[in-house]
């Protein structure tokens, strides 16, 4: 039997792994990639018998695939946040699937373990945008100011480097980061000891620095766009400047389209911190659209369909309709 690990290039797949791996070590072929891949389920080869552990993709967008491998007598457990659909009835697939815009699967694999590694848990919160829900969780952890920070900004980093339009946009390859995150049973001594977290801190800082110099391109009291170039730095900052911008303007919807070389434009959308919702239903109106309540995005929206999409924002955040 050959056992498959399947899983979102972002902090929250990578930490939702970590944390099952540290409780249940096996050797297994990994399959990731950058933060918007999730369309990975097409690309394992099992054969009946074999075993799939899924962490942090969209069912909806894994359907066809899901479905194949469960006929072929393929066991697949699924943890997942995103929108889901209508989900499998199959006795070979065990779904925990939560939609919740309070929740990330880093949370979900935490309460499946019964919080044997939490502090990952928060961790992989913290890089989901999930700032009340990680202090929530680690109130048990008796944790001090200071030490939420270094985990805040560790889950940061960790989603910072799924961000970019290809593999060669990002400072490591998300496999190889598990990979340098697995001998850690505690984060901080990750933080401490592994030099691939300054370089993570070294690269987010100048990136954010760039992105933080972007005037707005269009402003208003409920709804703000901005605008990207095409350039590695911001194909990589996108995702993580989206969420700073959430929480510097908890009220304010966000959206951040980056300019494609091959046409058109891949976006990026926060719902407001204060209301968590709309996100997904605005970005699944698009093709290539998908994602969660309160952070989704559109892969590449053809230049034709750029009024279409900002009238969209605008009618479903501008006057606080939600």
């Amino acid at each position: 039997m050959t056992h498959f690990d399947v899983f979102n290039g972002d902090a929250d797949g990578i930490c939702a792994l970590h944390q099952l791996r540290l409780s249940q070590p096996i050797e297994a072929t990994r399959i990731t990639g950058v933060k918007r891949d999730i369309a990975l389920l097409a690309r394992v080869e099992a054969e009946a018998g074999d075993h799939l552990t899924v962490l942090d993709i969209s069912l909806d967008k894994n359907r066809i695939a899901l479905q194949l491998l469960l006929d072929k007598g393929c066991e697949v457990d699924y943890f997942d946040h995103h929108f889901a659909g209508d989900i499998p009835q199959h006795p070979n697939l065990h779904a925990t699937i939560d939609t919740s815009a309070s929740t990330c699967t880093s949370l979900l694999v935490n309460a499946q373990l019964k919080g044997a590694h939490l502090p990952w848990a928060v961790v992989g919160a913290f890089g989901d945008n999930l700032y009340d829900s990680a202090r929530r969780v680690a109130e048990p952890l008796r944790l001090d100011a200071s030490q939420l920070e270094r985990l805040s900004e560790l889950g940061t980093y960790l989603n910072y480097n799924g961000y970019g339009l290809g593999l060669s946009d990002l400072l490591f390859h998300p496999e190889q980061l598990f990979l340098m995150l697995r001998p850690y049973k505690n984060p901080f001594d990750f933080i401490e000891s592994e030099p691939a977290f300054r370089q993570l801190e070294r690269g987010f800082r100048e990136d954010m620095a760039a992105a933080s110099a972007l005037p707005p391109e269009q402003e208003e009291t409920f709804i703000a766009l901005y605008l990207l170039p095409d350039l590695p730095w911001a194909r990589r900052v996108s995702g993580v400047f989206g969420n700073q911008l959430a929480r510097d303007n908890p009220d304010r919807a966000h959206a951040l389209l980056t300019k494609l070389n091959s046409g058109g434009y891949r976006i990026s959308v926060r719902a407001p911190l204060n209301n968590r919702e709309g996100a997904d239903t605005l970005c699944r109106a698009f093709p290539t659209g998908g994602g969660r309540k309160a952070a989704a995005g559109i892969n590449q929206l053809p230049n034709a369909l750029l009024g279409a999409f900002v009238d969209k924002f605008r009618e479903i955040y501008a006057a606080g309709n939600l």
